[in-house]
């Protein structure tokens, strides 16, 4: 089990365009138009199976919704931290 993160560590490791929201961190990404979403929902999906660390995706006209938790952990935990620079290394 991954230790919780205090709220210090949070502020300081958060990615830009990342925020926190509650025991959550999540970014909405834009795009033109609803198929280039997918495709980046998609491409989330692949990297979370990879790294076996679950996103909430949530797919709106133009834009994407990715929330990541450490539900066992009951908060934010590195690893959440892990898989939002990962996905912004692809962005």
């Amino acid at each position: 089990m991954a230790d919780l993160l205090s709220d210090d560590e949070i502020a300081e490791q958060l990615p830009d365009e990342w925020e926190r929201d509650g025991d959550e961190i999540v970014r909405v990404y834009e795009f033109d138009d609803y198929l280039r979403g997918v495709t980046f929902a998609q491409m989330v999906g692949e990297i979370a199976e990879a790294e076996f660390h679950h996103p909430t995706i949530e797919i709106r006209y133009e834009e994407v919704e990715v929330r990541f938790t450490s539900h066992e952990e009951g908060g934010i935990t590195d690893q959440d931290i892990h898989m939002a620079e990962l996905i912004e290394n692809e962005t």
